[in-house]
Order: C-alpha cells, then structure tokens, then sequence
C-alpha cells in the first residue's frame, strides 16, 4: 500500500513540480520512496502537457531535484479521491480545490505550508515570469513544508511498507 501525496498550483509548471521533484528526492533519501505515490497539478489547463518552466528545472537540479521530465496537467476531482495528501500551495488554490471536490472529501486538501514551523507564511508566492531569487525563495519554503510532511508521513509510511 502506497500513500499518494498530491502538489498543487496554477498551471502545474513552477510550484508543484518544484514541490513533487523535493518531495520525492526526500523521500527516496529516507528510504521510503516505495511507499509513495507522488505526483502534481494545477488547478488550470492553460499549460497542459507543457514541461515545468527553464527556472523551476535550472533552480531545482541545483539542489538535486530531477523535473524536467514532468508534464503539466490540470487536477481532477477523481484526482481528489485518488489521493491521500492533496497539498495547495495557496490558500486561493485551496478554495478552488475544494469547490471541486466532491462534498465528502471537502476537508481532504489542505496548505502545503500547514507542515512547515510556524511563521505566519500561508502561501508559497508564484514566481513565473519573476527572477531566479523568487524561484529560490518559493523551493526554499516548499522545501520546509515538504520535510514536515515527510516527518509526518514517516511512521505511517514506515508501517504500509
């Protein structure tokens, strides 16, 4: 039994692949990646199957995330069903995740930096289209959140495996 973790933004080419290559690097670090699914999306279409951003692949591989394989996609609601962790980078994701899941599984998605130590930040920023710092700036957030859900996930995942 796997434990399927989903990573969310808007277009599924910045943040969440950003958010899935660590995710899974950490995981497989641990020795746990046989017990996750792990995968991402947006909560729009307009990139589908376009490849993450030249700055999210460069930012990423110079902390040794592989993503450049990845493909945009939009979230489904049988996407929200399917997986276990369904992690927003924003709180405006959040919304839009939730008005379409289905009524039962409403409370299922939650803020990827609801697993990072408190610091009053809620949202991972978007940084298309903005410099190499902001891109930075959001892998090093993403990066917090993704090692408090690992921790999280860890005795869970340690006992499906």
């Amino acid at each position: 039994m796997t434990i399927g973790v989903l990573f969310v933004c808007t277009a599924n080419i910045c943040r969440s692949p950003m958010a899935e290559g660590a995710f899974r690097e950490m995981a497989r670090k641990a020795g746990l990646a046989a017990g996750f699914e792990i995968a991402s999306a947006g909560t729009s279409d307009v990139k589908a199957g376009e490849p993450p951003s030249p700055l999210a692949v460069e930012i990423t591989a110079e902390r040794g995330y592989d993503i450049a394989a990845g493909r945009a996609r939009k979230i489904t609601s049988e996407d929200i069903a399917h997986f276990d962790h369904i992690l927003a980078m924003t709180r405006e994701h959040l919304a839009e995740i939730r008005w379409l899941a289905p009524r039962a599984l409403m409370d299922k998605p939650k803020l990827l930096m609801s697993f990072a130590p408190p610091a009053g930040i809620f949202d991972v920023a978007d940084p298309y289209g903005l410099d190499r710092s902001d891109y930075e700036r959001a892998l090093g957030l993403i990066e917090v959140a993704c090692r408090g859900l690992l921790d999280r996930l860890t005795p869970q995942v340690k006992r499906a495996i």
